[in-house]
């Protein structure tokens, strides 16, 4: 069985679309994915880059192409009422739920659909927060020290491999990044480690 880290920001569209699409792509492929949430505008000012929404016509294409992609590979998908978000609530609220930086493919999940699914309301919502926490139970305080040092070790330790941008997943030394690298992610995985 091949391991690979999914390096992901809930605020990714592109994120969000390729855990949607993980379970489609690497079907009958023998595999363990190992969640791990960063901060994507600490990796953004690591290379001096501000993002695509800095860009207007590169944003209208991330939301243009977002929605295609979400049709065309039948994937349920409603922008958030704002966008570009803060995603730090929703970083800590996953990272509260792990002991180790790592999170389950449920709370990932459970995050992703509250954003990207959810009925197009704002993803930092105090309401709709309140009830994600209580049905996630997170062990630790999202906005304790813990789960602080957490979401800094991940962040610094993906910037150490390589990491630029979401999704990015990490086989071995092989840096995969995009939705468009899962074909690349299924043939790595399938090659002997």
């Amino acid at each position: 069985m091949q391991s690979f880290a999914f390096h992901l920001d809930f605020v990714s569209p592109y994120a969000f679309l390729a855990f949607e699409h993980l379970p489609v792509v690497l079907e009958g492929v023998s595999h363990a994915a190992d969640y791990r949430p960063l901060l994507l505008g600490a990796v953004f000012r690591q290379y001096g880059h501000s993002g695509p929404h800095g860009i207007a016509p590169k944003y209208d294409w991330v939301l243009r192409q977002s929605a295609w992609l979400a049709r065309a590979h039948g994937i349920g998908f409603r922008m958030p009422a704002q966008h570009p978000f803060d995603p730090l609530p929703l970083l800590r609220l996953a990272l509260a739920c792990s002991q180790d930086g790592s999170i389950s493919r449920h709370v990932a999940g459970s995050i992703f659909r509250h954003v990207w699914q959810g009925e197009g309301g704002d993803a930092n919502d105090g309401g709709r927060l309140a009830a994600l926490a209580a049905a996630l139970c997170p062990a630790l305080d999202p906005a304790g020290p813990e789960v602080k040092a957490l979401l800094r070790a991940n962040t610094a330790a993906a910037v150490e491999k390589g990491v630029f941008g979401v999704p990015t997943f990490v086989v071995g030394t092989d840096v995969l990044w995009g939705f468009d690298a899962l074909p690349m992610l299924r043939e790595r995985l399938l090659q002997n480690p």
